[in-house]
């Protein structure tokens, strides 16, 4: 063996460091937040730089954003779709202040979430709705069933000091809310990374048969994967009635929209099997800073949702697997309807 060809067998063996940090951004679905993410951060430094010194309120915005985000990734993950978490944050804000104590009502709303995304599993898994018309249902039903429950008005919580203390800072700009996000964040993240029931919601969306086929059993799954988003949904709405101390029926009109943005700018793939939650978590610090800046910048709500809407149509362009997916999806449907 020449000296030559002992070398470029060295070379094989020991990739270079600019190969090595290739292979490992390849691995990688978060690329398009991390983009989203300091580009967003340049504009409010250069345009609104209260994002940055507000800590409470940006902070507070991820909270809520965040929240619902990370709970519909785990449906995601599986190839599944969770629209009705809108609706539920908002039922679940009014159940919790209907109640005159404030634990009762936690609980109650939370066992409520975790009702409805059973609910929501149970057509999707037994009855064999798509999630997509299952959970639309869901949603213009409890979105009603909030307006019934409150009287169509927004209802003040009986005992508004525990409201006021759950506001207050920890330390530093940290508040209770913040705090509870970063630690749903952390659960939900070992739980899919590390925890062998999370694990397998990627080999449910990456390929059903083949995760039947394997054991696993995927109906159990999709109702773990929808009672972890309703419950993580109806935190949401506990969280943001106790920071208005009133909760509004009309509540969470835009989160379905921003935690969908979330997630698939985050690099979650919409038909299951590849991303992560720390994807979402990237992408929804990215669309709160956005949101707060535009806020504190006086743009209109309608016109921040618009924006919104061009920030996912990019993300999505941007990902070759989601538009190959699509595509497919949409020629099957077609073929179907032409067979039909």
């Amino acid at each position: 063996m020449t000296q030559a060809a002992t070398l470029d067998l060295g070379n094989d063996e020991k990739p270079d460091l600019i190969g090595r940090i290739k292979a490992t951004f390849a691995r990688r679905t978060e690329g398009r937040a991390v983009i989203l993410l300091i580009a967003v951060s340049i504009w409010a430094l250069l345009v609104e730089s209260r994002v940055f010194t507000a800590y409470e309120v940006t902070l507070g915005r991820l909270a809520i954003l965040g929240l619902t985000a990370v709970g519909l990734t785990a449906v995601i993950l599986m190839g599944e779709l969770d629209l009705s978490i809108a609706s539920i944050l908002a039922v679940s804000g009014v159940v919790m202040a209907s109640f005159d104590s404030v634990l009762l009502g936690i609980i109650v709303a939370l066992a409520l979430g975790l009702l409805i995304g059973a609910v929501n599993a149970f057509f999707v898994v037994v009855v064999g709705i798509n999630s997509f018309i299952a959970t639309l249902g869901m949603l213009f039903f409890l979105r009603g069933l909030a307006f019934v429950i409150s009287d169509e008005e927004p209802v003040v919580m009986a005992n508004k000091d525990f409201a006021l203390e759950f506001g207050k800072p920890l330390f530093g700009d940290i508040t209770p809310r913040v705090l509870i996000f970063f630690l749903t964040f952390i659960a939900i993240q070992i739980f899919v990374t590390r925890v062998r029931v999370g694990r397998e919601f990627y080999a449910v969306g990456g390929n059903r048969e083949a995760a039947r086929d394997a054991g696993i059993p995927v109906r159990r799954r999709v109702f773990t994967g929808f009672m972890i988003s309703g419950f993580v949904a109806a935190g949401a709405g506990i969280i943001a009635t106790l920071q208005l101390t009133t909760a509004d029926p009309t509540a969470g009109s835009n989160a379905l929209l921003t935690s969908f943005a979330a997630a698939i700018v985050g690099g979650i793939l919409l038909t299951g099997g590849r991303g992560s939650v720390f994807g979402t978590l990237l992408g929804a610090a990215s669309l709160a800073i956005l949101q707060i800046g535009m806020t504190f910048d006086g743009v209109e709500n309608d016109v921040q949702n618009i924006i919104i809407g061009l920030v996912l149509f990019v993300a999505v362009v941007t990902d070759p697997a989601t538009m190959r997916a699509v595509i497919a999806r949409a020629r099957s449907g077609l073929q179907a309807r032409t067979a039909g």
